[in-house]
């Protein structure tokens, strides 16, 4: 919130705010909250293409925020993980209104989609109405725009981006007193902020008094129904789980903004300001984890997608022939059968476990004796990964 010198960055060398131990670790932080945003909201939309049991409507939702978290990690993180390095603010001014910009654009995306969310859920649970593809590209084309007009505004000279206090990062003008600027704060924390963190309380208050409700009535306690609340709770409380989370990151900033905006901005100290916009951005990451723990179609999707070259793995080596060892197996374990069937013998060499099928326990054990083409003695081999 400092204004830049006449050629848009700021000499640092002399004006440091944090010290560079500091400094050092809120690179680490921010590196770490971008990585993790980009990685984690990667393996969102990946799984979203490649499994066609995720493409719902609902989850179109989610691929919404998961794409403006990816693009916050890509773009959003980038100029302030440099300027922990440099020790300061290091671009110029376009590339300064550009940062306020795209963060606050992708910010709101993620609170608006979350609305729509949550909207979403009380309408199934409540009303009764399953949503369909084109509602879903609707609200999302309704949010972009939404997020477009709020965010276009200062560039239109309707307040402005500039630097933040602690001059890591740019945002709006909170600190300015003109009433036209303080106009824009005002109705932007009322319509991005308030707004839709009030219609998420009302539409989730709904939602659990109408769960209670059916709960209680005993007509209606038949195995089905009692599997569709049982579903629709777990969904709708992953859902609550994802909005308490991003209230718990973008609150701190909120407050500290409206304390600038309508305060003192003495009051905020560079070091006050810096926690809150970063652990604003860190919102970013945390959302997959949620789909993780808490979904449980991404948690199966997630997991044999990763398990998916495990089992590329094991189709190679179960297609892979024999390999002669002149190297004598031993016998870990045999199994008891009876007379009239085969013995199983589970044995090791140094390279790989082999499992032997033997019509008698006499047949030798050595794995040359399976590559003398014994017709009496199955051999499987599992080389260890």
């Amino acid at each position: 919130m400092s204004p830049l010198n006449d050629t848009g960055t700021r000499m640092h060398a002399d004006t440091s705010l944090f010290p560079v131990g500091t400094y050092k670790l809120l690179a680490f932080t921010i590196g770490t909250i971008g990585l993790l945003g980009f990685c984690n909201n990667l393996l969102v939309l990946a799984l979203y293409y490649k499994f066609k049991r995720l493409r719902t409507p609902t989850n179109l939702l989610l691929v919404n925020i998961s794409v403006s978290d990816l693009l916050v990690s890509v773009l959003g993180t980038n100029f302030t993980l440099v300027s922990c390095l440099e020790r300061g603010w290091v671009w110029d001014t376009t590339t300064c209104v550009w940062d306020g910009f795209s963060n606050s654009l992708f910010g709101i995306v993620s609170i608006m989609s979350l609305c729509a969310l949550a909207y979403e859920r009380y309408i199934r649970v409540v009303h009764a109405k399953v949503i369909d593809f084109p509602w879903a590209w609707r609200a999302i084309t309704h949010i972009w725009l939404y997020s477009l007009a709020w965010t276009g505004a200062p560039l239109l000279g309707w307040n402005r981006y500039t630097l933040e206090i602690h001059q890591l990062g740019c945002s709006l003008d909170w600190a300015s007193k003109d009433p036209n600027d303080a106009s824009f704060i005002l109705f932007f924390l009322l319509a991005c902020f308030f707004v839709p963190v009030g219609i998420m309380a009302y539409c989730y208050g709904n939602i659990m008094y109408t769960v209670h409700m059916l709960h209680s009535i005993e007509d209606l306690q038949t195995v089905q129904i009692i599997k569709v609340l049982r579903y629709e709770k777990k969904l709708a409380a992953m859902f609550l789980v994802m909005i308490f989370c991003y209230l718990l990151c973008w609150t701190p900033y909120a407050v500290v903004s409206m304390l600038v905006a309508f305060g003192k901005q003495n009051a905020v100290s560079p070091t006050v300001a810096v926690i809150p916009s970063f652990f604003a951005k860190s919102s970013t990451a945390y959302n997959p984890i949620i789909y993780g723990f808490m979904n449980r179609k991404f948690r199966r999707c997630m997991l044999q997608l990763l398990c998916s070259h495990l089992a590329h793995l094991q189709c190679g080596i179960k297609d892979h022939p024999l390999t002669c060892s002149s190297q004598p197996v031993r016998p870990i374990v045999m199994s008891q059968s009876r007379d009239d069937r085969p013995k199983k013998r589970v044995t090791f060499n140094s390279s790989s476990i082999v499992f032997i099928i033997a019509s008698n326990d006499t047949d030798s054990l050595d794995v040359n004796y399976k590559c003398r083409a014994s017709s009496e003695i199955n051999m499987i081999q599992v080389r260890p990964l």
